[in-house]
């Protein structure tokens, strides 16, 4: 098991990593305003589930292929960051109706979670966990277990947190054309959000 001070130090990265804005927290709050929390909880456990599953891929192998064939994760970050811009059109483009509900429908749970093995910043933050928070002298399934169990609830809590911010925007954002505007502005940053990704 984790140190008392490493569990600390996991934790408050796990608040940092899946509470700051990025790719998956400015689509839940996109899928919030238009879509409400209801419609958008499959999408919410697909990220959270999503990445605890990539935790335990890498955690127990998949990054020795990366280090034996780094092309791999290039050719990921390419699919990944296309994949953002693609996303980041349909929010731009979704088709607001006077009213909570829109002509596109929310992310699928299986769409989340998969979407998570092509987005940028899920792939640092998982390899970030696993190369700081796991110890030689200690085996590694306990420790791998602990970050993917830490990773969920805190993700379900803070991801979460977006989600719900973004229907409580309905109030302010009532008519179509701000929820228009507020999609476009989504958009614009989930753009923004891919320029840190390309130095990785």
């Amino acid at each position: 098991m984790l140190t008392m001070s490493l569990n600390l130090s996991l934790i408050l990265f796990a608040i940092a990593s899946t509470g700051t804005p990025g790719p998956n927290n400015l689509m839940i709050l996109a899928s919030g305003l238009n879509h409400g929390v209801r419609r958008s909880l499959p999408h919410l456990l697909g990220i959270c589930t999503g990445v605890p599953i990539m935790i335990l891929a890498v955690g127990f192998g998949l990054d020795q292929l990366f280090q034996q064939w780094p092309i791999l994760f290039t050719i990921l970050k390419v699919a990944g960051i296309s994949y953002l811009l693609f996303l980041a059109w349909k929010i731009a483009t979704t088709q607001v109706r006077q009213g909570p509900q829109t002509n596109n429908p929310p992310m699928t749970y299986v769409q989340a979670a998969a979407f998570q093995w092509v987005n940028p910043k899920a792939w640092v933050m998982v390899l970030s966990a696993v190369a700081s928070f796991t110890v030689a002298e200690i085996s590694l399934t306990p420790q791998i277990l602990t970050i993917a169990l830490t990773f969920l609830p805190i993700g379900l809590c803070c991801v979460g947190c977006w989600l719900v911010a973004g229907e409580s925007l309905r109030r302010l954002l009532h008519d179509a054309r701000k929820q228009r505007l507020f999609n476009v502005t989504m958009a614009s940053l989930l753009v923004l959000s891919i320029a840190p990704m390309m130095a990785v």
